[in-house]
């Protein structure tokens, strides 16, 4: 997915784009934004807009509904997906700004899977919120992947997409929704269930299909059962697991000369050579090259 953002902010400067790393439940893009006016827009994705430093002033109409916000760090704009925004104005500047898109039929998917909701009775509000904690920690899981991206980042990304759009509905839903609790009595990951996830995983780790969706069918649980009860047991995320796996069987294949460092970053699951070695160096302490060259000394 690629968002509306090019569409929306003619004023702006985009300087980071989660487009390379093929996340599938969200789309994440960071900005600064000059003053000025923005064309009217009716947006296909739920955005979420979070000033990450500096101070600025938005006047905007969306929905009927006029807002003037004067943000500083941590002010978030909310715009739900359908909402008309007839006009919108930056009148200070933006320096850096994180925009999340959720796409609409994984969000439409989640309501319904995972909280039994109907998402056409599910409508969010348009509104700007001075600081919302879980916002900001989903923020600043984005922005550790898009600038040091993980082997199993596209797993990460999935769970916070998923978990995103369940927050946007329990406390920005138009109308009070109230999501269901997890059952008292959920099956747990039992042995035979996680000896099957971890012989998917082995199976799959050169696949960037892996999904949290995919290994919770696995075990035959939601994907919301499945997250809750893998950390339970193992002490670990699906992502954690899955990352340290990809990154486990990539330290043995880089003893076989006739594989490029680049065939192995793309089998771990990186978008380029440099994200493989960026996140190699901070693992190990030491890039692919020099791993590679002390093996083949020893």
């Amino acid at each position: 997915m690629l968002g509306h953002s090019t569409d929306k902010y003619v004023t702006g400067t985009m300087s980071q784009t989660s487009i390379a790393h093929r996340w599938s439940k969200l789309h994440a893009e960071r900005w600064s934004h000059a003053p000025g006016e923005l064309p009217p827009l009716v947006p296909r994705d739920t955005e979420i807009a979070m000033l990450l430093r500096g101070h600025t002033a938005v006047d905007r109409r969306g929905g009927g509904m006029r807002q003037y916000t004067e943000g500083g760090r941590g002010t978030i704009w909310l715009c739900p997906a359908g909402v008309e925004e007839e006009f919108i104005s930056v009148d200070k500047p933006m320096d850096d700004c994180l925009h999340v898109f959720l796409p609409g039929q994984p969000f439409a998917d989640t309501m319904l899977q995972e909280f039994d909701l109907d998402p056409t009775r599910v409508e969010l509000r348009y509104e700007s919120v001075e600081r919302d904690p879980f916002i900001e920690y989903v923020a600043g899981e984005i922005l550790r992947e898009l600038s040091m991206e993980t082997a199993a980042g596209r797993l990460l990304c999935e769970s916070l997409g998923v978990a995103l759009a369940a927050h946007l509905v329990r406390h920005y839903a138009g109308t009070p929704v109230r999501l269901p609790s997890p059952p008292r009595a959920e099956k747990p990951l039992d042995h035979r269930r996680l000896q099957r996830v971890r012989e998917y995983v082995m199976s799959n780790l050169d696949q960037e299909d892996i999904t949290v969706q995919s290994l919770a069918a696995v075990a035959c649980m939601s994907v919301a059962h499945f997250a809750r009860s893998f950390r339970a047991a193992t002490g670990m995320t699906p992502h954690g697991y899955v990352s340290d796996e990809r990154m486990a069987l990539a330290k043995v294949r880089l003893r076989d000369e006739t594989q490029s460092i680049t065939e192995i970053a793309l089998a771990a699951g990186f978008s380029s050579h440099s994200n493989f070695t960026r996140a190699f160096r901070n693992a190990t302490g030491m890039t692919p090259a020099m791993f590679r060259a002390r093996l083949l000394e020893r």
